[in-house]
């Protein structure tokens, strides 16, 4: 199976074109396509990129991801999360090829009690947001063969992260407060990547949650950055209020993960167990 990856040189595309070697079992050739490769924004050049790879799927993980940027630069998020996607989406068909998109917990209010289903209405409140469900809403209405993957708090080796961040600001020996009523699921991109990977090779079409097990909020997991890294750090919770954002963020952002269950995938780790396994990655 032959898969195309946009975004390869962002955090999560780093980290799937990475699997090459281990997928080599599964008879996968992941191509990765950056943006110098191949500028998502331009029909054409997607159209010439996916006509010269022939994937049978197409991962999009290329995005704008500057949360608070967008508020003042809408445009430039929407050109990349909705008109990129859409030209995704439309070589996609034209090829005959799967395409698989990955969105993002703030396609939702954040004002709920409980898990999000992948189904329940969504009402994003940032630029961001409503950039990314716009994505969705054309990869849904353009592809016949297409999967819908949200997912939230990413972390890993490549690109910059709330890990990485915190981590950096504990060896400057820096007094930290963190928010502690933000609640949601980190996601390791070594472990999304696979069940993205595994995704692909099926027909089993729809929108998928897929963060690692298990919730926290920001302090919580500060928190346990620090104790596995075995770091002695001034950290104290604050909330929302005391540390405003251009951007608004969700308050309670934790993805349901009925769709993984119910066609047969396995829950990703727990967050905690995936934090480890990082810090054992990055220390090697």
């Amino acid at each position: 199976m032959k898969i195309l990856v946009t975004g390869a040189n962002g955090q999560l595309g780093r980290e799937i074109v990475g699997l090459r070697t281990a997928v080599q079992a599964y008879e996968k050739d992941v191509v990765g396509a950056d943006r110098e490769e191949m500028d998502v924004t331009d029909l054409d050049a997607v159209r010439r990129m996916v006509g010269r790879v022939r994937p049978d799927a197409i991962i999009h993980a290329a995005a704008y991801t500057a949360v608070d940027k967008a508020e003042s630069d809408p445009d430039a998020a929407f050109l990349v999360n909705a008109i990129g996607t859409r030209n995704v989406a439309i070589a996609a068909e034209e090829c005959g090829c799967k395409v698989c998109y990955i969105s993002t917990d703030y396609v939702f209010d954040g004002r709920g009690a409980a898990p999000y289903g992948e189904y329940d209405n969504t009402a994003p409140e940032s630029v961001y947001g409503k950039t990314k469900r716009a994505g969705e809403t054309l990869v849904e209405s353009l592809s016949s063969r297409w999967f819908v993957v949200r997912t939230s708090w990413v972390f890993g080796v490549h690109g910059a992260n709330f890990v990485k961040t915190m981590l950096a600001k504990g060896q400057e020996g820096a007094t930290l407060r963190v928010v502690e009523d933000q609640i949601g699921s980190p996601t390791y991109t070594k472990d999304l990547a696979t069940f993205l990977l595994d995704l692909v090779e099926t027909d089993k079409y729809g929108v998928y949650h897929a963060t690692n097990s298990g919730t926290c909020s920001w302090y919580e997991f500060a928190k346990a950055i620090f104790e596995d890294a075995g770091m002695t750090v001034d950290l104290s919770p604050c909330s929302t209020s005391e540390f405003p954002r251009p951007a608004p963020r969700p308050a309670y952002s934790v993805l349901g993960t009925t769709a993984l269950r119910m066609n047969g995938f396995k829950p990703l780790p727990h967050w905690r167990d995936a934090l480890q396994e990082y810090l054992k990655e990055v220390n090697r």
